[in-house]
């Protein structure tokens, strides 16, 4: 006896016709009629009174399609739990650095989950570096990260190039710089780099966009998060770069001044294992550019 089997039966005693059951179940009629008296058959008992108008089942059949009915409803639940736990036991593992909270990363992350409500997603913050040894143990699936660093068993996507900004009191003279200003107008300031480890990190990036442009900035001094940078800058202790998203991060006196130099921005990069294919990492992938549409910021498209 099959669950199909019962589903014949079930839906010819509730039409009380086998025209009109093998209408709803989409079959013809004679196989229908063929599958009732199989089952009948099989055990061995009536299950309809024959010639009765409209079909109505002996006593047996009755009892037959009240346990029928249950088992069909038991069958449905059965399959809709053991889809439910197979959703759980996927997980979608994301490490990701601390000052992408700022930007986009956390609206990315809530319409991946709108839109894939089967997947158990994890975020854990971690340097763009941990990241590459993490994807190659399988400790995450995917890495949000600021840093170029190349490794044959990692995919590294560019998803866009975040412009940089200074952060300075309202009092000091760059403040008043509404343009912009340019990182040769910083040497003689007092620098705030972070985060001070591990290395290499955001403040290496720093260190190296003056040295691309052949600077020396006077006074630098690395502090341990970005929070913390911001808030000495606000207290009027010295100044500091940041990407634009950490705008967001306000405190009282603080102003956002844009940096002008072409190379001045901090590249956001997603990195994958480099066979990975999955399904679940388009998915992502989707909902990073449907964001950044949202939000019209220009990026070239990654084809998995």
């Amino acid at each position: 006896m099959e669950l199909r089997h019962l589903r014949y039966f079930v839906a010819v005693v509730e039409e009380q016709s086998f025209t009109k059951a093998a209408e709803k179940l989409f079959i013809a009629q004679p196989p229908l009629s063929r599958q009732i008296q199989n089952l009948e058959a099989e055990l061995g008992i009536q299950l309809f009174e024959r010639g009765s108008r409209p079909l109505q089942t002996t006593p047996a059949g009755q009892f037959f399609y009240q346990h029928a009915v249950k088992l069909l409803s038991n069958a449905e639940e059965v399959k809709s739990m053991t889809k439910r736990v197979g959703m759980v036991e996927r997980t979608v593992t994301m490490g990701f650095v601390g000052s992408l909270l700022y930007g986009l990363l956390p609206r990315i992350v809530y319409l991946f989950r709108q839109q894939q409500p089967q997947l158990k997603i994890e975020l854990i913050e971690m340097s763009t570096k941990d990241q590459i040894q993490a994807l190659k143990e399988g400790r995450i699936d995917v890495g949000f990260g600021r840093l170029r660093i190349s490794d044959p068993a990692i995919r590294r996507v560019l998803l866009r190039e975040e412009p940089l900004m200074v952060a300075a009191h309202s009092s000091h003279p760059l403040a008043s710089q509404k343009q912009g200003v340019y990182l040769a107008d910083l040497v003689e300031e007092s620098l705030f780099l972070y985060p001070s480890h591990p290395k290499p990190n955001f403040s290496t990036q720093v260190r190296s966009l003056f040295s691309e442009y052949g600077l020396e900035p006077r006074s630098l001094r690395e502090v341990r998060e970005i929070q913390l940078a911001l808030g000495l800058v606000a207290a009027g202790e010295g100044i500091c770069i940041v990407p634009e998203s950490a705008c967001s991060i306000q405190f009282p006196h603080l102003n956002y001044i844009p940096l002008l130099d072409d190379a001045a921005v901090s590249p956001i990069f997603l990195a994958i294992r480099s066979m990975d294919e999955s399904e679940d990492i388009r998915s992502l992938f989707d909902c990073i550019y449907q964001v950044y549409d949202l939000e019209a910021i220009k990026y070239d498209r990654a084809v998995l």
